[in-house]
Formats: structure tokens, sequence, C-alpha cells
């Protein structure tokens, strides 16, 4: 399951209460993003 998160309200947003409308649920923002792991570069000797 994809999790979302709002860019207006910062709630984090499951896949299946989006449905068809692209919109949170919580405060009607239009604009979701899919939060991403931080790479964590390591220098080599």
């Amino acid at each position: 399951m994809v999790t979302y998160k709002c860019f207006n309200c910062g709630k984090e947003i499951e896949s299946d209460m989006i449905r068809k409308r692209i919109r949170c649920p919580f405060c009607g923002g239009k604009i979701l993003f899919k939060p991403r792991d931080r790479i964590i570069k390591v220098k080599s000797r």
C-alpha cells in the first residue's frame, strides 16, 4: 500500500483513502507527494 503526504497539512494519507479524487481528505489540499527515505552517503578511505 502506498502512503502519500499532504503538502498543506502534512498528514499521511493511504492510497485507498484517495480513490478517484486526488485531494487530501483532511484539509482538501490538492498537492500530495510520496515521502522518500533519505540516502546516506558514506565516504570510502
